[in-house]
C-alpha cells in the first residue's frame, strides 16, 4: 500500500510536468517593478496630515523592502499615537496562533497593541484619540490566513467610531485565481469570517472594499475608508515577496503551496514547521515510504511544532510548489487524498479531533467527502455555484485588470 501511494505520488507529479510543459519557469515581477500602495506618499499624506493616526502593521509593512512604513511616516513628521500588530506580533517573530501581550517598539517608543492577544478588536479606549487608521499589511489571499480577520475587526472598530481607514495596497502573491468551497456561516471563525472561498484572488484593497460595501462588518456598519492603490500589478501577475509575511512562509514556493498545504493544520500531518522548510514538505510517522525523512524540532516562529521529536517519512514539494503548481491556477487536493488514504485507520484518525479540519475549510463537506472517497473532480464540481456567486461579488471591487 505504501509503496504504491509513493509511486502514484511522483507518477502524477511527471504527468503534471508533462500537461503544463518542460518551461515550468516562473516569471516574477517584484518591488522593483511594481510600487506599493506605502510608496505614494503622496497619494495618502493630505489625509494623515495634522491627524492623529494609529497604524496596523507588521515586519511586512515597508517601503522598497528596506524601510519601515512607521520609521517613514514618523521621518515625514506624521504625528503617529499607537501601533496595532496582527497574528505573529509587529515583528513577525511570535507562533501562528500564540496570544501576544502589548508592549512598546525600542526603536520609536511607541505603544504597541497586539491585536491577536486578550483582545482582536481595537477598543474605544485604543481609539479615542485618533483620527484616522492607516492599515499596511502583507496578505497572501487566503481566506484562513489572519490579517483579513484583524482587518475585519479595524474596519468595524473604525465604522462605530467615524474613524477615517486608510488601506495601503500590495499585491496579492496568491492573486492569480479563485477556488476552493466557500465558507458556511456555521463555520464562522477568525480563521474564516467571510463567505468567500478559500483562495479570493483579490488584494487586501479590493478585500476591504468588499466587506465594507457588501455590508460584511458586524452589524453591518460601513467605515470611511480610502485605498491607496499599488501601480504596475494586475491578476495575471506573479509577485515574488521581499520580505516574508509570516515566520512558516519563507518564500515563494511556501505561499503557492500554502493554500493546499495548510488544510493539513486540521490533521495529524506535519507541513513541516519546526524544519527549515515550511509549508514546503509534508510527513507523518506512520508513512512507510516517501524521498525525505524529516524531524519537526523547537524553532523561531514553531517552539511547539506537531510532531515535535518525532521522526517524519513523506515528500518534499518545493520543486513542484514553486514550477508547476501556480500553473495549475486551483488548489491541488492530490496530497490531501492521498495522505487520508495512507495515514486513517482504526488506530489513527487522520484528523483532529477538535475540529479545526472544518474551520479552515469553511465546511464540514470537504471532511465528509474525503472520508467517503470522493474524487478530486467529484469534490471541485460541488463548489462550482458558489465560486461563480462569488465571482460576480468580487468583480465590483476589483482595482487591477483581472486574471485571463
Amino acid at each position: 500500500m505504501c509503496f504504491k501511494v509513493f509511486n502514484i505520488f511522483f507518477a502524477f507529479a511527471f504527468l503534471s510536468l508533462s500537461i503544463y510543459g518542460q518551461d515550468s519557469t516562473v516569471y516574477f515581477k517584484t518591488n522593483t517593478t511594481v510600487i506599493n500602495g506605502a510608496e505614494r506618499f503622496n497619494e495618502y499624506e493630505n489625509i494623515l496630515r495634522e491627524e492623529k493616526v494609529a497604524v496596523v502593521a507588521n515586519q511586512s509593512s515597508v517601503i522598497n523592502d528596506s524601510l519601515h512604513l512607521v520609521d517613514f511616516l514618523i521621518e515625514k513628521e506624521i504625528n503617529i499615537l499607537r501601533v496595532f500588530s496582527p497574528e505573529h506580533g509587529f515583528r513577525g517573530k511570535a507562533d501562528a496562533g500564540a496570544h501576544i501581550k502589548d508592549q512598546r517598539d525600542a526603536k520609536t517608543g511607541l505603544k504597541l497593541i497586539s491585536l491577536y492577544g486578550k483582545s482582536k478588536k481595537p477598543s474605544y479606549d485604543h481609539l479615542a484619540d485618533v483620527n484616522v487608521v492607516v492599515l499596511d499589511l502583507q496578505d497572501v489571499g487566503v481566506r484562513f490566513y489572519t490579517y483579513i480577520s484583524t482587518m475585519h475587526y479595524v474596519m468595524t472598530a473604525c465604522a462605530e467610531m467615524k474613524i477615517k481607514v486608510v488601506v495601503l495596497d500590495r499585491p496579492n502573491p496568491n492573486g492569480f485565481y479563485v477556488d476552493g468551497p466557500i465558507l458556511d456561516p456555521e463555520f464562522q471563525s477568525f480563521v474564516g469570517m467571510h463567505k468567500v472561498p478559500i483562495v479570493h484572488g483579490m488584494t487586501i484593497g479590493e478585500y476591504a472594499k468588499m466587506i465594507n460595501s457588501e455590508g460584511w462588518l458586524e452589524n453591518g456598519v460601513k467605515c470611511d475608508l480610502t485605498v491607496v492603490p499599488c501601480l504596475n500589478y494586475d491578476h495575471n501577475d506573479y509577485y515574488k515577496l521581499g520580505i516574508k509575511p509570516s515566520p512558516n512562509l519563507p518564500n515563494s514556493a511556501s505561499i503557492f503551496l500554502y493554500p493546499s498545504l495548510a488544510l493539513f493544520e486540521g490533521t495529524v500531518v506535519s507541513v513541516g514547521r519546526g524544519t527549515e522548510t515550511p509549508f514546503q514538505i509534508i510527513g507523518h510517522p506512520n508513512i512507510k515510504e516517501g524521498d525525505l525523512e524529516f524531524t519537526p524540532q523547537s524553532f523561531p516562529g514553531a517552539k511547539s511544532p506537531k510532531l515535535m521529536g518525532q521522526k517524519c517519512t513523506g515528500y518534499h514539494l518545493k520543486s513542484f510548489g514553486e514550477s508547476t503548481l501556480p500553473k495549475r491556477k486551483q488548489l491541488y487536493l492530490f496530497w490531501l487524498l492521498t495522505m487520508y488514504k495512507e495515514i486513517n485507520t482504526e488506530e489513527t484518525s487522520f484528523f483532529l479531533s477538535n475540529g479545526f479540519f472544518d474551520r479552515l475549510a469553511g465546511t464540514d463537506k470537504l471532511r465528509k467527502q474525503i472520508e467517503s472517497s470522493l474524487k478530486e473532480d467529484e469534490i471541485r464540481a460541488s463548489w462550482q455555484e458558489g465560486l461563480i456567486e462569488f465571482k460576480k461579488i468580487r468583480s465590483k471591487y476589483l482595482l487591477y485588470a483581472d486574471f485571463e
